[in-house]
C-alpha cells in the first residue's frame, strides 16, 4: 500500500491540463486561465477622488482651519477644466478626476461651507495624496495582470471585463465516465424489494459538476466480468473514467481484472487511509482510471482526496488540494499507527477559537456519516492518539451545501 502522501503524489505526476478552448469570461468563472494575461488599459486612467469633498493643494490645508476659494464642481464622469492654484480648491465627487494642481482630498464632513459664499472653511489638515486614489491603482497597461493557472472568480472577472476582455483561453472541461457495479445496486427510478438504490453513481456525477467537469453516468454493471467491461469499453473518449464500486478484493469484486481486460495499466492498488483502502489509481494513454470504493461515504472521501486533485490539475489549476485550516479536537480520538485517517468532522468556531467535533457516526456504508461534515480530520499515519484541545489539521469538503 502506498502511503496517502505518496499516493497523491503518485496520481498528479500523472495528469497535466487538457487542451485549451477559447469561452466567454462569465463561462470561465471557476475555471482557471491558460495563458498569462497582461494589462491592456492603466486603470485608474487618472488620480481621482475617493470621497466627496475638496480638492485641494495640501500646502495650503496645513494650517487648518483655512478658508479656500472653490472654483468648480466635478463630478464623476467630468472632466476639470480649472487648475488648482493657491489657496483654491474644486468641490470633488467620489471617483471624479482630480484637477491639476491638487494633490489631497478633504472629506466634505471635515468642511464648513456658507450660504451664498464660494469660500468653504477646511476644518482639518490634509496630508499629501490623502483621499486620492492613485493613477495605475488597480492596473498599468502591460503588467502582468493574471498569471496562468490563476483560477477566475468574481473578481478576476471584473478585472477582465474592466480591461475590454471578454474571452479568455481555459483548459476544456474534463469529461468524466462513470460506473457502478453490483448485483444488490438498482437504479434511482427504482424501487427493486431486496436491493438497495446506487447513490455512488449520481454522488460522483453531482461532485465532478461542482469541480467543473462533464460527468457522463453509464449505469450499473451486474457482477459479470464481461459485463464491467462493457461499461468500460463504453466510456472510450472520456478524459477520467470513475468505477464506483469493485475497487476491493472479494469474490465478486472485478474491477482490477476489468481495467486490465482493457489495456488499462495499473499505477497503484490501494493507500493506506480510512476510509477509502480500496482505492486504485490506472492509465490508459491520457485517460485516467480511478477505482473507488464501493461504500458511498469512502467513495466521496476518496473522490476528495485523489479525483478532485486530479480534475482541478486537468482544468489547469495551480492550486490543486484544498487548503488546510487549523483547529483544536473537540473530542479525544485514539487509533492503531498504520492508516492515516479522515474523521468526518463538523467544525464551528468556540471562545475565538476553531473546534473539531467528530460527527456521531464514522461508517464507511451510512451516507449519513458524511452528511453535516464540513471537513475532514486528519489523523496523521504515525499517530495513535489525540487528546480534548490538541490542535488538528482540517481539510474543507466541496461537498458543503
Amino acid at each position: 500500500m502506498l502511503s496517502f502522501e505518496e499516493a497523491k503524489r503518485k496520481i498528479l505526476s500523472v495528469v497535466s491540463p487538457l487542451s485549451q478552448e477559447w469561452v466567454p469570461v462569465e463561462s470561465a468563472v471557476g475555471r482557471a486561465i491558460a495563458q498569462p494575461i497582461a494589462a491592456r488599459r492603466t486603470l485608474p486612467p487618472w488620480d481621482n477622488s475617493a470621497m466627496d469633498g475638496y480638492a485641494l493643494r495640501s500646502v495650503d490645508a496645513s494650517n487648518a482651519p483655512v478658508r479656500l476659494r472653490v472654483v468648480e464642481s466635478i463630478f464623476a464622469g467630468q472632466t476639470p477644466t480649472r487648475s488648482i492654484g493657491r489657496g483654491e480648491c474644486s468641490r470633488i465627487m467620489t471617483g471624479a478626476p482630480l484637477p491639476t494642481g491638487a494633490d489631497a482630498v478633504v472629506m466634505q464632513e471635515k468642511v464648513r461651507t456658507f450660504s451664498g459664499s464660494d469660500e468653504v472653511e477646511i476644518l482639518e489638515s490634509a496630508a499629501p495624496r490623502s483621499c486620492v486614489r492613485d493613477k495605475g491603482e488597480d492596473s498599468r497597461e502591460g503588467e502582468l495582470l493574471l498569471a496562468e493557472g490563476t483560477a477566475i472568480g468574481i473578481p478576476e472577472a471584473a478585472l477582465l471585463w474592466a480591461q475590454g476582455i471578454f474571452q479568455v483561453q481555459v483548459p476544456r472541461r474534463p469529461e468524466v465516465a462513470i460506473l457502478t457495479a453490483g448485483d444488490e445496486l438498482s437504479r434511482l427510478d427504482e424501487m427493486v424489494t431486496g436491493k438497495i438504490v446506487d447513490t455512488n453513481s449520481p454522488s460522483l456525477a453531482a461532485a465532478v459538476m461542482r469541480v467543473g467537469g462533464l460527468p457522463r453516468q453509464l449505469g450499473i454493471a451486474p457482477d459479470r466480468l464481461e459485463k464491467i467491461v462493457e461499461l468500460l469499453r463504453a466510456a472510450s473518449g472520456a478524459d477520467v473514467v470513475l468505477i464506483g464500486s469493485g475497487a476491493s478484493v472479494g469474490e465478486r469484486d472485478f474491477a482490477r481484472q476489468a481495467l486490465e481486460s482493457v489495456g488499462v495499466q495499473i499505477e497503484f492498488w490501494k493507500a493506506a487511509i480510512r476510509p477509502g483502502k480500496p482505492i486504485a489509481l490506472g492509465t490508459l494513454g491520457r485517460t485516467l482510471f480511478f477505482a473507488l470504493p464501493g461504500n458511498p461515504t469512502s467513495s466521496l472521501v476518496c473522490f476528495e482526496l485523489f479525483v478532485r486533485p486530479a480534475l482541478r490539475r486537468l482544468l489547469g489549476h495551480q492550486q490543486t488540494e484544498p487548503i488546510p485550516v487549523f483547529a483544536r479536537s473537540g473530542v479525544a480520538l485514539a487509533k492503531k499507527p498504520g492508516l492515516t485517517h479522515f474523521v468526518r468532522v463538523h467544525a464551528a468556531w468556540r471562545d475565538q477559537e476553531l473546534w473539531a467535533t467528530p460527527l456521531t457516526s464514522q461508517t464507511s456504508g451510512a451516507i449519513r456519516s458524511a452528511a453535516s461534515a464540513s471537513h475532514l480530520l486528519v489523523f496523521p499515519e504515525a499517530s495513535t492518539s489525540i487528546g480534548v484541545g490538541d490542535p488538528v489539521q482540517l481539510l474543507p469538503l466541496s461537498w458543503v451545501g
